[in-house]
């Protein structure tokens, strides 16, 4: 088990949405976040208070979490040196990156020296099977994103809140790096060999009670050229009863992607529900999250009630709203 509570570790992120995995434990872990460690040049801020190694470890912060998830999942040189700092000081460190810590010999050996351990989430840790494409018992809803980073696991995470609440059977699944730190569990997806990746999903929403509800997190996008690959594994391996569109309106082009536009709500919610029917015909798509943090009450509310009118289904914004009507439409189901 990694040990709480955690100083989030941004680095030198260059924007806020690559501290998204430092965010979403903040958001959602709050009591496990102790403050966060910025190093010079950082742009990105959680709203927790910047500790140096010694005050975090004053405040009982075990574990510093590399809350950075940068492009290629890559740790620098500039980075080494506050780690190994932390390893001495007694930390444990915790991250998600391809990296992997234990294939840095310097860090291991910092780590052996202070008794210390590192904790790489993003490694598989069962042998998965291939997927077989059964009908599993239970129901199942899938949240796909017009891009990465448009608030899937947010999503998830909110509907599986709101669906406690109504008293409603629901588990939140995780597939990446940021669920994995919130929940203590679930499957690295993007670093499961491709010939596994359906079946780890599989794996992962096993049979379950008729009423239940196995809530996948998101990943990727099936139009982003990047990591569209790991979006169509979940839907085939996930044979989703539902599917949720997410979508972030002030985007002005494809995350890291600058030469490619996203693409229309309506695109993916027909692409999307065409693949997600080839493993479960059934499939249905019940409403719209959309991430409104860029926009005003007023912007926001304006928005939401032209995508509802637009495409005929409850449009909410779930951090901002809380996701009581996409519950209610999966319990319409």
């Amino acid at each position: 088990m990694i040990k709480t509570p955690y100083l989030l570790f941004l680095g030198d992120a260059p924007d806020s949405l690559s501290a998204k995995v430092a965010q979403g434990i903040k958001d959602w872990r709050p009591d496990n976040a102790v403050g966060q460690f910025r190093m010079e040049g950082c742009k990105a801020d959680l709203g927790l208070q910047d500790m140096t190694l010694a005050e975090a470890r004053e405040a009982g912060a075990e574990t510093l979490v590399i809350g950075v998830a940068n492009r290629g999942g890559k740790i620098s040189a500039a980075w080494k040196e506050v780690l190994i700092e932390a390893l001495n000081m007694g930390f444990d460190i915790a991250s998600g990156l391809h990296n992997l810590l234990r294939n840095e010999a310097d860090l291991v050996a910092a780590a052996k020296a202070s008794g210390t351990t590192l904790h790489d989430v993003r490694v598989p840790s069962v042998e998965y099977p291939i997927a077989d494409g059964k009908k599993r018992s239970g129901k199942r809803v899938l949240a796909v994103g017009t891009d990465c980073s448009v608030g899937k696991m947010y999503t998830a995470l909110a509907l599986d809140e709101a669906m406690r609440e109504k008293g409603m059977k629901s588990t939140f699944r995780a597939t990446g790096q940021t669920g994995i730190l919130i929940t203590g569990e679930g499957v690295p997806l993007d670093a499961v060999i491709a010939d596994f990746m359906a079946g780890s999903v599989e794996y992962l929403t096993p049979d379950n009670d008729d009423d239940h509800w196995d809530i996948i997190e998101g990943q990727g996008s099936l139009f982003h050229v990047s990591y569209s690959g790991v979006t169509m594994a979940l839907i085939h391996g996930g044979q989703p009863d539902a599917l949720i569109l997410c979508h972030e309106p002030t985007r002005t082009h494809m995350r890291g992607l600058p030469e490619y536009s996203l693409p229309s709500m309506e695109a993916v919610r027909d692409v999307a529900l065409t693949l997600a029917q080839v493993a479960n015909p059934d499939c249905k798509v019940v409403g719209i999250s959309v991430n409104t943090y860029h926009m005003s009450e007023a912007e926001a509310d304006a928005y939401l009630a032209e995508v509802e009118e637009r495409l005929g289904l409850p449009a909410v914004d779930p951090f901002r709203q809380g996701a009581a009507r996409l519950a209610d439409a999966l319990a319409a189901l």
